[in-house]
């Protein structure tokens, strides 16, 4: 299957440092050699997608799907010139259906984060939609046939327990709501809404396989990625909207200024999102983009006055070293087999 092929530069890491090389050559002639540049993009493309959801979060009188419409129209639109001036061609035999399935998974996951974002802590919703890269092991494993190990199981385990503890179904911590006095009660700040909790994981869910696909078309130029990405959420975020009736004119002022932010930021964040999976392995790339969870916090104490409970400290401790274990497991698997540090913790190619 071309699919599968494709998909196996995942888990080739010599494969998949040479496509790195080759692509950068290929597309950035010019670009000088940076060990770290993929790193430096990916971690602000974290801090361009944190403040997507700062804005996502304090514009309650828009509609999260019309945002998200709002989101796409700032991605496509910059990179229709951008396809045209570099001559790619918008729709590549052989790659059609895994363009298609990356823009529907992408911008479901979206969507969803969206509204996560709307009726979560903004932190909180961060953690959960950003613990991605430890999920992604899961679904190589189902679509890869790609060995699940201890440590995986451990990592997903350990996520788990912290997305537990971030949402807090009633399931398990309402009979704790319930014995406290009238004075103890946790502010309804604290207490997660139960659809956006859901919202969240499967952003989460969506976002994993997003990522995968994703790796698998690195070797396309961003423009060709973003075009067919934005141009296929943009229809599927407008149809969503009409449907619940969410699609207004947003009111003049702040309002539309920073629906302008969104849509530049979500331009900036997704090329350089891209650009650094194309220069950079997955795991460090996944390391980086956990600096959203950081972000997440200082916003949230910063603009919206929400002091994180014990519950949301911890299971952001326990998802965001999942999250880093899983990059730097990855790094450390892709390095050459004669490499001091690979040697030195012992880790045999996979």
């Amino acid at each position: 299957m071309p699919e599968h092929v494709e998909l196996q530069h995942l888990v080739d890491g010599d494969a998949e440092r040479q496509n790195s090389t080759a692509n950068q050559k290929r597309f950035y002639p010019k670009l000088k050699t940076c060990p770290y540049l993929g790193l430096i993009l990916a971690t602000i493309s974290s801090l361009f997608f944190s403040l997507c959801s700062v804005i996502v979060k304090g514009l309650v009188d828009i509609n999260p799907m019309e945002l998200a419409v709002f989101r796409f129209v700032g991605v496509l639109l910059p990179t229709i010139p951008i396809l045209i001036y570099k001559g790619e061609h918008p729709f590549p035999k052989g790659r059609r259906f895994m363009l298609i399935l990356r823009s529907f998974v992408g911008t479901t996951g979206l969507m969803l984060s969206f509204y996560a974002f709307r009726h979560m802590p903004l932190a909180d919703a961060s953690v959960v939609v950003f613990s991605v890269p430890v999920f992604v092991a899961i679904f190589a494993r189902i679509f890869l046939k790609e060995p699940c190990g201890l440590f995986n199981v451990l990592t997903v385990c350990l996520t788990l327990i912290g997305v537990v503890l971030i949402t807090r179904p009633p399931i398990l911590f309402g009979h704790m709501i319930e014995s406290l006095s009238d004075s103890q009660i946790e502010t309804e700040t604290d207490q997660p809404d139960v659809w956006g909790a859901v919202a969240a994981f499967s952003a989460t869910i969506f976002g994993a396989n997003a990522y995968v696909l994703l790796r698998a078309l690195k070797g396309l130029h961003f423009s060709v990625i973003m075009t067919n990405f934005g141009s296929f959420a943009l229809i599927q975020t407008v149809m969503v909207s009409w449907v619940i009736g969410a699609l207004c004119i947003p009111r003049c002022g702040t309002d539309r200024l920073l629906v302008v932010a969104l849509a530049l930021f979500s331009f900036g964040g997704q090329i350089l999102l891209t650009l650094a999976l194309q220069m950079e392995q997955a795991g460090p790339v996944a390391i980086a983009r956990s600096a959203d969870i950081v972000f997440a916090f200082f916003w949230q104490v910063l603009f919206f006055n929400e002091i994180p409970n014990k519950y949301s400290i911890g299971g952001a401790i326990l998802v965001t070293s999942s999250v880093l274990l899983t990059g730097l497991r990855k790094w450390a698997i892709s390095l050459p087999e004669n490499s001091t540090v690979k040697k030195s913790l012992g880790i045999l190619a996979m």
